[in-house]
């Protein structure tokens, strides 16, 4: 696949097929993205992969702690402390389509629920790939973290494997330490939900728009 074309075709897949990724493939998809460019080499990223019974727990784990009232201490706010816009707007235009997607009115919370639930189900994938970095790092890091993380979800088209990275999943570092064994040097940025797209699931149809180049590039020649 042409590069422009991986870009252009990448989107956040939400439903998978009930077919496992087998660990030569995963460990292949890892041996691509780890030529992902790095701030002086410095390669700062970490993965756990988790499949199998280790994901069944990890998510039944999850899924007990969101219903639990005790507050989330994620390791980074990902979201500003109070809307900023553009930026809030097109949130809220991405969950609407998501919610439209799905056939899900505004008022039906018990739909609303399930919609949020399902991220931290990792939307049934069969592989999660858990991503860490040593918090000791600076703010340089986490641009690596970006590329890498992009590298993984264009290397996943090409073994026909489809991804949705997810941050929301952050709010629970506690939780994904314990399960992988790592100490608290550990900063737990999100995961990457990974297996082979659902062709006939509706939400793997929607595509949220994005900001035309005139919207956020300037040229300065003179």
């Amino acid at each position: 696949m042409e590069i422009r074309e991986a870009i252009r075709q990448r989107h956040s897949v939400r439903a998978f097929r009930d077919e496992p990724v087998s660990r030569e493939t995963l460990t292949a998809l890892l041996e691509v993205a780890r030529w992902s460019p790095s701030g002086v080499n410095s390669q700062p990223w970490r993965v756990e992969v988790v499949t199998g019974a280790s994901l069944r727990r990890l998510v039944a784990a999850l899924v007990a702690a969101c219903g639990e009232e005790a507050p989330v201490t994620p390791d980074y706010s990902y979201y500003p402390a109070a809307p900023l816009e553009p930026f809030d707007s097109r949130r809220r235009a991405c969950g609407q389509g998501l919610h439209e997607t799905l056939g899900i009115r505004r008022d039906d919370a018990v739909a609303r629920r399930e919609a949020w639930l399902a991220n931290f189900r990792f939307f049934d994938a069969p592989a999660a790939l858990l991503l860490f970095m040593d918090r000791r790092l600076g703010q340089g890091a986490w641009i690596d973290l970006g590329m890498f993380w992009q590298s993984l979800m264009l290397a996943a088209l090409a073994f026909g494997l489809g991804s949705c990275a997810q941050a929301s999943i952050a709010s629970q570092p506690q939780l994904m330490r314990r399960h992988v064994g790592l100490g608290e040097e550990n900063l737990f940025l999100g995961a990457l939900a990974v297996g082979y797209p659902d062709p006939d699931a509706a939400i793997n149809r929607f595509r949220p728009g994005r900001e035309e180049v005139a919207g956020f590039a300037r040229f300065h020649h003179e």
